[in-house]
């Protein structure tokens, strides 16, 4: 035989090589799509670490009064810590159509509230459903402090969320008082003459509010 022919093996070895290497490969492939599969399916680790980022929670009726004039009253929210500071969502539902309402971060989810900060103006629409969105420090670091001046407080952690009428006179005429002659005006928006509270944080122990469980 000439030695110029190449052999049989000689031909067919490149050609085996490549095919194992296909194969290999394909196999890495599977075991890859199968671990991602594995992972989204049963919540692993990437998975679980971007449902932990946020933090969810509802806002309920402030009192039996409110459940009775507003039924279906309630919200949601959403904080989303990030790296300097926090994004968070808060929805209403169930509230009388196109009226207005005023968001706090405060101390106590019930009267007398203790330290309060405005946050934002909530809208409800035709349907009696509002949204907005504020980013702060909403999470176990969120405090408020005075050293002097007028009024002089230590290190104050609020941790609860609370939600007014904007207009004092909505929740009266929806009989959202019962036994008041005129409606109740409370300092809980920017000129200090909104109505009472519809719904906070309440469902959560007093020194622990919902924004104490979110962390940076």
């Amino acid at each position: 035989m000439s030695s110029n022919r190449p052999s049989i093996r000689s031909i067919l070895a490149p050609t085996a090589a490549k095919a194992v290497t296909i194969a290999a490969a394909g196999v890495v492939a599977a075991a890859l799509s199968l671990t991602t599969t594995a992972g989204a399916a049963t919540g692993g680790t990437h998975a679980r670490s971007a449902a932990a980022s946020s933090f969810s929670f509802a806002l309920k009726p402030s009192s039996s009064a409110i459940s009775a004039c507003l039924p279906n009253a309630g919200g949601h929210v959403t904080i989303t810590p990030g790296k300097l500071n926090d994004l968070m969502t808060v929805s209403l539902h169930g509230m009388p159509a196109n009226a207005g309402f005023d968001l706090f971060v405060i101390q106590q989810p019930t009267a007398p509230f203790g330290v309060s900060w405005y946050q934002t103006d909530i809208q409800a629409n035709s349907t009696g459903s509002g949204s907005a969105t504020v980013r702060g420090v909403f999470d176990s670091q969120t405090f408020s402090v005075s050293l002097g001046g007028t009024t002089t407080f230590s290190p104050t952690h609020q941790y609860h969320l609370g939600v007014w009428f904007n207009d004092p006179n909505v929740p009266f005429n929806l009989g959202c008082e019962p036994g008041a002659t005129v409606p109740t005006v409370t300092p809980f928006n920017g000129e200090q003459n909104a109505g009472i509270q519809v719904v906070n944080t309440a469902q959560f122990p007093v020194n622990a509010g919902p924004l104490s469980h979110v962390h940076r």
